[in-house]
């Protein structure tokens, strides 16, 4: 972040950033055909968009941060308040500013466990003190170029932005995309870049069946969530994305709880390998289900845990280069899946009887996510496309050749990948394929890795 700020710095100075200091705070749109124009225009105000736009304003350039959605912050303001921080040390500049704001909220020091409603005020109020616009609900349509440079987007409703210099900041790339980045989905092969840890992994250990499950109905018919084409071979690429999911955001309080919804399309049948898994596993208890993490005031941030849980394993894959519509189907066949799966667990009467009363102590947050019915406003994705750039970070920058000459900042978190794909076994059972967890030294992160090829898209 430090080497971010330092290369605006130096873009002022060479005239290439204006000084001029948006004033507005929210702008509800754009009239259609009529150009914005500012320094920098950032599209996509998950955490890194917002805190880009906020460094840049910082710097004196004018700047635009336009969301395709209705929300700030991402996953950080969208249920997620379980910080996967590794190592705090080196989380510095304006991330672990962030953290120091939210502590303030709550009078501790840095903070890295908090409510959503708290990372979204923070967020808020510090887009309000840089004076930061910000733009709702445009998604990109089409992307202008002359030569090299991005001259001005569209976007889907009319508006039209133009700028020096373009930050796609989504999780999906969309921006990147119609530039004509070049860009990757999937997994690659080891062979690519000489990765042990690439492609398809022969054994995971970690959130297995510890017991044999049969994925067959009584015709010999697949289950539903099991996947029946090819899994590929040991080690090679594949188009697959790890599994999103949605961060719960639960209460413990009687006073501040919500039932579980049922979704209107909800078929326990979609369970019923879940089913016969805590039949076949009597002594399940609910954290092996689920993970949950205690935020502050009784509530917690729950991810996935166990062979069968909040992961709607195989429902991502065609998620990050789909059109608009396709991709809200599949987020709306997320919330389908993650509130069913909550649902079947507090109510079906297949489930044991310690598992649902232990479940049933809890409920959405109901002062979280008040317009979208306490149910969190940003689908986990983990990874959608990925951008092919000047410099592509490998297992050995994780590993072996963890400093650079350019850094941009630090990472200490695990290599971490959830699964990819659930498939049946020769013997008649069914396991998880793709998780990955490998522990980390602290490493740097190359500035290279955050452009585009030279002579794709200078700006």
């Amino acid at each position: 972040m430090n080497a971010m700020r330092g290369h605006l710095t130096n873009l002022v100075r060479a005239g290439i950033i204006g000084t001029a200091i948006v004033t507005m705070v929210s702008l509800s749109g754009c009239a259609p055909g009529r150009a914005r124009q500012c320094d920098i225009m950032v599209y996509g105000a998950s955490a890194g968009g917002t805190i880009a736009a906020i460094a840049a304003a910082n710097e004196g350039a004018s700047v635009i941060l336009v969301e395709p959605g209705r929300y700030v912050g991402g996953m950080v303001s969208g249920g997620l308040g379980a910080t996967d921080f590794g190592n705090k040390s080196v989380i510095g500049g304006m991330s672990r500013e962030f953290f120091v704001r939210v502590g303030r909220h709550y009078g501790e020091p840095p903070a890295w466990y908090f409510e959503p409603h708290v990372a979204d005020r923070v967020f808020h109020d510090w887009l309000k003190e840089a004076r930061v616009p910000v733009v709702f609900g445009q998604q990109v349509e089409q992307v202008e170029k002359k030569g090299p440079r991005i001259r001005e987007i569209r976007m889907a409703d009319g508006a039209v932005y133009r700028a020096r210099v373009f930050l796609d900041c989504t999780y999906e790339g969309d921006l990147m995309a119609r530039a004509g980045v070049s860009y990757t989905v999937g997994r690659e092969g080891m062979d690519q870049y000489g990765e042990s840890l690439a492609g398809r992994r022969e054994k995971c250990e970690y959130h297995q069946f510890n017991t044999p499950v049969s994925p067959y109905d009584e015709n010999g018919k697949l289950l539903p969530c099991v996947y029946g084409g090819d899994p590929g071979e040991i080690g090679q690429a594949d188009h697959k994305v790890q599994a999103y999911n949605f961060r719960i955001c639960l209460s413990n309080k009687r006073e501040n709880q919500v039932p579980f919804p049922k979704p209107a399309n909800y078929d326990p049948y979609r369970y019923e390998l879940l089913k016969r898994y805590l039949q076949a596993a009597p002594d399940l208890t609910l954290d092996k289900l689920i993970h949950i993490k205690m935020m502050p005031n009784g509530k917690t941030d729950v991810n996935n845990n166990g062979a069968f849980s909040t992961d709607h394993i195989g429902g991502s894959w065609d998620y990050p280069d789909a059109d608009y519509k396709r991709r809200q189907e599949i987020w709306d066949d997320h919330v389908s899946y993650v509130q069913g799966f909550f649902y079947f667990l507090a109510n079906d009467p297949s489930v044991p009887k310690h598992i649902q009363d232990e479940l049933n102590k809890w409920g959405l947050a109901k002062d979280e996510f008040l317009d979208t019915g306490h149910w969190p406003r940003q689908l986990y994705i983990r990874e959608a496309r990925r951008m092919v750039g000047e410099y592509v970070m490998k297992q050995a920058d994780l590993q072996t050749d963890r400093t650079k000459p350019d850094s941009i900042g630090m990472g200490s978190y695990n290599s971490d990948s959830h699964h990819v794909q659930r498939i049946p076994t020769p013997d008649g059972a069914v396991i998880n394929e793709g998780d990955m967890q490998v522990p980390v030294q602290p490493y740097e992160i190359s500035y290279r890795a955050l452009l585009p090829k030279q002579g794709e898209c200078d700006n």
